[in-house]
């Protein structure tokens, strides 16, 4: 127990708090900023063990917040260079990789051998998906979220308490996420370590959990807030949104499928391929009879929300082969870049 030392003499925690840790498996959604700030701390605490979902792989632009990367590791997953680093601070660890992206298709799978999520993710969507999922299974879930140089950070289904959706209950919020408004590394830093100290309260029983309070850090000017908010009606079953496949831009390019464009007229970047299909999301309930419906028609936007909502939309009218295209429109604009030096590469 020397490794824990410091840790187990804190009162409140013990040998049996050290324990509790050792017992308790984690999910982290996301290896991204704040998943690289979290998993490091849960790690090094003792928790026995975590998991960790991800389908993307780590890019340069990643490494000024994403602290668990190096440049020589460019390319690859982030999931199994993130355990692999986890398991040398903690080698009595257990780390489980879902190298894959979080979907309403597999999340109540990938929850059931976990008794904590922690929300690492830069996805509205996927944080609905996240909530309907903990309240079906019944799990606590400890959110996080970056605008720019301010955090929040709050605890939802925790023993009763309110879910995601009674201080957020629309999901057609559309909000800039790190790519689209700009992050500092320790903004990122600061709020995921709060989140691990969140999960480690939560396990260990002790202190007060920020359940019914949403705290909104500023870091420009060292001020915090905290909100409090309670359970709202809702009905005893929690909706789980509709489940969409979810295809790379890669994927999208090949064969002659519709590529339907939701985002409204003049936005950019402008994608003006021979398959691509305009149609606003905000006109798509009068023009959607244009559509073929026996097609398949993949969708996309700026940032995939209203790709999303667009799908429901199309599927409530009759529409099945629907799919969605992971990222947004500059994605599949690179992509279609790249295929096309590849094809003149020799």
């Amino acid at each position: 127990m020397e490794r824990f030392q410091r840790q187990i003499i804190l009162q409140g925690i013990g040998i049996s708090g050290q324990q509790k840790l050792k017992a308790s498996r984690v999910l982290v959604v996301g290896a991204g900023g704040l998943g690289c700030a979290v998993l490091p701390y849960l790690a090094a605490a003792g928790i026995g063990k975590i998991g960790i979902v991800d389908g993307d792989k780590i890019e340069e632009s990643n490494l000024h917040r994403q602290i668990l990367y190096s440049t020589e590791q460019v390319g690859l997953y982030k999931t199994s260079e993130a355990a692999q680093d986890l398991v040398k601070k903690n080698p009595g660890l257990e780390v489980l990789v879902f190298e894959e992206f979080l979907t309403a298709k597999n999340a109540a799978e990938i929850f059931s051998d976990f008794d904590l999520i922690i929300d690492a993710t830069d996805n509205l969507f996927i944080r609905y998906v996240i909530d309907d999922t903990c309240i079906a299974c019944g799990k606590p879930f400890v959110y996080g979220s970056i605008h720019q140089f301010q955090g929040q950070v709050s605890v939802f289904n925790f023993e009763g308490g309110p879910t995601y959706r009674d201080i957020f209950p629309e999901d057609n919020k559309s909000a800039p996420n790190c790519a689209e408004a700009g992050v500092l590394g320790t903004t990122v830093g600061l709020i995921g370590m709060l989140q691990a100290n969140e999960a480690m309260k939560i396990i260990l029983g002790i202190g007060e959990v920020l359940s019914g309070k949403l705290l909104i850090y500023n870091l420009l000017n060292n001020t915090q807030q905290v909100f409090e908010f309670g359970n709202v009606p809702k009905p005893k079953k929690p909706h789980i949104s509709e489940s969409f496949e979810i295809i790379s831009p890669e994927e999208a390019l090949l064969g002659d499928s519709i590529l339907l464009d939701v985002r409204e007229l003049g936005e950019l970047p402008e994608v003006s391929l021979e398959t691509v299909l305009h149609i606003p999301l905000s006109t798509l309930e009068k023009e959607f009879s244009s559509l073929d419906k026996s097609a398949e028609i993949r969708i996309f936007c700026q940032s995939g929300i209203r790709s999303r909502k667009a799908a429901d939309l199309l599927a409530r009218k009759g529409f099945e082969k629907l799919k969605l295209i992971r990222g947004g429109a500059k994605d599949l604009l690179n992509a279609d870049r790249s295929r096309k030096t590849e094809k003149t590469s020799f």
